[in-house]
């Protein structure tokens, strides 16, 4: 049993813990002390009432716990009171010093400041130490400006005794220029004057320090012979070559990683620096390159822009092995290590000579420019060479662009794109693709067709359909090497597509004069001539449709094939993306035109995430609707003429004359009124042989032949009784429009083009029903004979299918067997 020592001890831990938590709840914050004599109170209040119940509780004598709670509730009062008022004193206290140490501030301002309030005091605090801030900011301006020109005074001092010892404060001179160009935009464009100064400061010791060095290098190489074929670079002159080469490339070499950080960051693309060492060896090049480019002499010659472009491919040939076995090392082991290690365009020999050579080029060009400006065919001649040129650097000389990774556009898109002589160019281009196209259309044998210019097998197109497809090649070859991918949309859409639509406008044309002129009502208001009418019936009718069919075949197969070419596969690449791009943004793409604008000259689906689709959708599309247009139009016109001329065979009746051993098929002569429909359908046939391919051909000889199967079937099957011999010679004139077919299209295909036809002539053949042979055995089944068969068909569906099938037939319908076995006189007497 517990002691009351132990209760009374747990009693008081219990208690102390309790009035902590009670304290800590009521008096969190110094905002809480106000609250402090309403909080005694309620503590107050509460001692009352535990007394009064505990007078209750010992008048009721309820025991000893009431009392110990009576107890405890007063101790917690006193504890209360006490914490607070400690903590009142605390807050006192820190206040008082505060309010101390405040004054003391504002005692001391008003001192430093001779202000009479502390406010004013606080004004005149601040603009004291912006003061001082300035003043440091001049200090450190005017420690800058000594140190540039401390710096610029030793470069100067030691260039002349020794220039190498003038290498070191000058680098240190153009660090600073460049850490002070770097941080300025941070500073909101700070001291603009010391940038200026600093830059200034370093671009004149620059030209000094580089004239100087250059200098001594041109002397150097005097003494080696350079450039003539007598180069002598050996022991000290090889060394002291190489030691001007390294001074050089020191003294710019701050530059060059400067110009390589810098690429690396920005998005306009600059020109790539050239090689100190170069530009001095490069001037009497340019010397010799200026003495016979320029002025009055033979070879300079505006029409003959390939004269100074090979020049400088031969400057290439001759001195580029020089560099390679003299120059490369030495850049290899300056630049090993560094940033610059990975630009071929410092690190190569061979590039870093291309690079040297650029800029006389690039004067030529800019000189040459205005004075060919208004001869369109020379600025064409000069632009087209420069591309050469440009391929030649690249693919034989491996130049790289100008920032070393890109692929260089070359000296032509600086010329059409940075120079702005694009429009001049592509204007000039299509003034002449258009002329020759016009040259094309109006040659007198312009709509011949050409049976020679493509393989066998395939549709003949005209001459002027082949002379097309040859210009817009040519056109092709004109804007293939171009970089700019604008600038390759606009050749396509302008030049390429445009003559497309204009020659498909002249098919489409043609095709409509000629229906205009074969219809009845256009003959009788427009009053044609008979020698008109003769050009535009038989076989010259035909022709005038060929020649739309063939072209228009033609050139869609062009445009489909083109679609695979890897040129226009990477150019409709860069089309979707760039559309896709801008439709999302809203914005045009790089031609200036709109994405919706492009569609409708390519391809529906450009900006579209579809993965089908080519450049010449839209115009092949065109061109295959005028092929399908003219190649029905083909068919009707065979349909009409060989059923006219089937009319007069339709209006004979031999067919049921009665013959008891008619001749067989190989012995009879074709009816002589079918005689004008073989030769018409040979000629026509001979004719489309010659012109269309394969399927095509077959396609117009099955409906051509479905056409006369109808008319067959319709006035002559269905309106004849038929005997055997009737039989035998419809036979005999079918087989002979059917050779005709099989001459002229391919063997089998006249009777697989009336097959229906064909086999009602089986069910007509079939022979009477002879004595049965005693030799046969009983319960033999019967001969298929006409009466046999006559019997199942007309029994029900089911035995007329079956009785077909055995007989091999299975175009003819189970009525259409009825109607034709009803037409043998057999039956029908």
């Amino acid at each position: 049993m517990a002691q009351p020592s132990d209760f009374n001890s747990r009693l008081n831990e219990e208690r102390d813990v309790r009035v902590e938590d009670y304290l800590n709840d009521k008096l969190q914050t110094s905002a809480d002390l106000d609250n402090l004599d309403s909080l005694l109170e309620n503590v107050k209040n509460q001692q009352k009432l535990l007394r009064e119940q505990a007078s209750i509780h010992q008048e009721s004598s309820l025991g000893y716990t009431d009392l110990q709670q009576l107890l405890e509730a007063e101790r917690s009062l006193d504890i209360a009171t006490k914490a607070e008022r400690e903590h009142s004193t605390s807050l006192w206290k820190q206040a008082h010093e505060f309010n101390q140490q405040q004054a003391d501030i504002d005692r001391r301002l008003l001192i430093v400041t001779q202000s009479e309030t502390s406010d004013d005091a606080v004004r005149k605090f601040d603009s004291s130490m912006e003061e001082l801030r300035r003043l440091d900011i001049a200090n450190e301006y005017v420690g800058l400006l000594t140190e540039v020109d401390r710096l610029s005074n030793e470069v100067r001092k030691s260039s002349g005794a020794s220039p190498q010892a003038a290498l070191q404060p000058y680098i240190q001179l153009q660090k600073i220029a460049a850490a002070l160009k770097q941080t300025q935009p941070a500073a909101e464009g700070a001291a603009p004057h010391l940038v200026d100064h600093v830059e200034k400061t370093t671009a004149i010791l620059w030209r000094q320090m580089k004239d100087r060095f250059a200098g001594q290098f041109e002397k150097t190489l005097s003494k080696v012979k350079w450039p003539s074929k007598d180069i002598t670079l050996f022991g000290k002159l090889k060394q002291e070559w190489s030691n001007g080469v390294e001074e050089l490339l020191e003294l710019q070499e701050p530059e060059l990683r400067a110009r390589e950080a810098q690429a690396g960051e920005s998005i306009v693309v600059e020109e790539p620096l050239v090689l100190l060492p170069l530009e001095v060896m490069v001037k009497p090049l340019e010397m010799r390159f200026d003495y016979h480019f320029e002025g009055n002499r033979p070879t300079n010659k505006p029409d003959k822009p390939e004269y100074f472009l090979s020049h400088v491919t031969g400057l290439l040939n001759t001195y580029n092995e020089f560099f390679s076995i003299h120059l490369q090392p030495i850049l290899r082991n300056r630049f090993k290590g560094s940033n610059l290690a990975s630009n071929p365009l410092y690190i190569d020999s061979t590039s870093a000579f291309v690079t040297s050579l650029l800029p006389m080029l690039r004067r030529k060009v800019s000189s040459l420019l205005p004075q060919i400006s208004r001869q369109p065919q020379l600025l064409s001649h000069l632009i087209h060479e420069l591309m050469v040129f440009d391929n030649s650097l690249q693919d034989d000389w491996d130049y790289p662009g100008v920032n070393g990774t890109d692929s260089w556009r070359g000296i032509a898109w600086e010329v059409l794109e940075k120079n702005n002589w694009f429009q001049r160019w592509l204007q000039v281009e299509k003034d002449f693709a258009l002329s020759r196209y016009q040259d094309i259309i109006d040659a007198p044998e312009s709509g011949e067709i050409d049976y020679d210019s493509v393989d066998p097998g395939i549709t003949k197109p005209t001459k002027a359909a082949i002379r097309v497809n040859d210009l817009l090649e040519t056109v092709t070859d004109r804007y293939r090497p171009l970089t700019s991918f604008s600038q390759k949309l606009r050749f396509l859409i302008d030049i390429q597509i445009a003559i497309f639509d204009k020659f498909h406008e002249r098919l489409h044309s043609s095709l409509e004069a000629y229906l205009s002129l074969t219809s009845s009502i256009a003959r009788t208001v427009q009053g044609v001539s008979k020698e008109d009418q003769a050009q535009l019936q038989g076989l010259r009718g035909l022709e005038r449709l060929c020649r739309i069919y063939g072209s228009a075949e033609y050139l869609e197969k062009k445009m489909r094939d083109w679609s695979d070419d890897v040129f226009f596969l990477d150019l409709w690449d860069e089309l979707q993306y760039r559309a896709r791009e801008n439709s999302k943004s809203g914005r045009n793409l790089g031609s200036g035109m709109k994405v919706q604008e492009v569609a409708e000259r390519t391809s529906s689906v450009v900006g579209s995430d579809e993965d089908t689709g080519a450049l010449f959708d839209e115009t092949a599309s065109a061109y295959r609707r005028l092929r399908v247009r003219t190649e029905g139009i083909m068919q009707d016109i065979l349909i009409h003429d060989i059923r006219e001329s089937l009319r007069t065979y339709g209006r004979i009746n031999p067919w049921s004359s009665l013959s008891t051993d008619p001749l067989s098929n190989s012995s009879l002569a074709p009816t002589a009124e079918l005689d004008n429909t073989i030769q018409q359908l040979s000629s026509y046939l001979s004719f489309l042989s010659k012109v269309l391919a394969e399927a095509p051909l077959r396609r117009v000889s099955r409906q051509l032949a479905l056409a006369m199967q109808t008319y067959l079937w319709d006035y002559v099957l269905m309106r004849n009784n038929f005997s055997r011999s009737g039989t035998a010679q419809f036979m005999r004139d079918m087989s002979a429009i059917w050779d005709v077919t099989d001459k002229h299209v391919a063997v089998g295909q006249g009777e697989l083009g009336m097959k229906k036809l064909r086999e009602a002539m089986v069910l007509l053949s079939l022979p009477v029903r002879a004595e049965q042979d005693t030799n046969e055995k009983e319960g033999a089944e019967e001969p298929l004979d006409v009466w046999a068969v006559e019997k199942r068909i007309f029994q029900s569906n089911e035995s007329a299918r079956e009785v077909l099938e055995e007989l091999g037939l299975e175009v003819l319908s189970e009525g259409d067997a009825r109607n034709v076995l009803e037409k043998r006189v057999e039956l029908g007497s």
